[in-house]
């Protein structure tokens, strides 16, 4: 997954530019607002997971590359824009599920996949009111402090030391998202709150200790993209200068 997730960001970089980094944040913020419902065990950790960790850290990649080749206005903008996407997703979703549906049984049996594929889109996307607040709420916050904290370590040390912004940024941003997430989505909006100590210990400090690999292992890519960013397409130039 991270392998796949870290490759598709340059991909899209080097073929489409700033417009595949894009691309790419929104896609990786769908599919890790679905991933999160699914839960998974994994032996390192004494409870049960929610998947998405991997796809949504992905996005830090993406946004820090156009921090650092497009200019911190731009950054802001792709993470707002994340957000209206997904918001308009769940809204189209939403009232998809407000239509009433047919019934196999009365009108005819061969549409008897419909049902089933109610039973489906109700599973996926009903549940994810909470959890999509909490991960929006949480996107918004440690995105623009990803943002703010990369450009600001850019200017302290000139442009160089690329690794000491691109990890402390993420690494720093992940901490706040794992906190304010799991705080919304497993205490507020929970139907049966998680007790504080698998909160603090499994959810927020467990992940966060992958979320630090996960961050460390992206930094090959961002050296790498220095290489793509040479054939990426000039759709938009980066003539912004990076800002707090």
């Amino acid at each position: 997954m991270l392998l796949a997730a870290y490759s598709g960001v340059l991909v899209l970089m080097r073929f489409f530019g700033i417009h595949g980094l894009v691309a790419f944040v929104v896609v990786a913020i769908l599919g890790a607002n679905i991933q999160v419902l699914k839960v998974v065990q994994f032996s390192i950790f004494p409870h049960p997971v929610a998947l998405g960790t991997i796809l949504f850290s992905s996005t830090y990649l993406a946004i820090d590359l156009v921090t650092e080749y497009y200019g911190t206005h731009l950054a802001r903008r792709i993470i707002w824009l994340g957000f209206c996407c997904v918001l308009l997703f769940n809204i189209f979703m939403i009232l998809t599920l407000g239509y009433r549906p047919i019934d196999a049984d009365i009108t005819d049996p061969d549409y008897g996949f419909a049902v089933e594929t109610e039973r489906a889109l109700k599973s996926v996307i009903q549940p994810q009111l909470g959890l999509l607040v909490a991960g929006l709420a949480a996107y918004l916050i440690s995105q623009h402090l990803d943002v703010w904290l990369f450009a600001y370590l850019k200017r302290r040390t000139h442009g160089n030391a690329l690794w000491l912004r691109n990890n402390a940024s993420a690494i720093v941003a992940a901490l706040i998202d794992n906190t304010v997430f799991s705080l919304l989505a497993w205490r507020i909006f929970a139907a049966t709150p998680v007790p504080w100590d698998t909160l603090v210990y499994t959810y927020i400090l467990g992940t966060f200790s992958a979320r630090v690999l996960i961050a460390l292992l992206d930094t090959p890519f961002m050296y790498l993209s220095r290489r793509v960013f040479k054939h990426a397409p000039r759709y938009l130039l980066p003539v912004e200068e990076v800002r707090a």
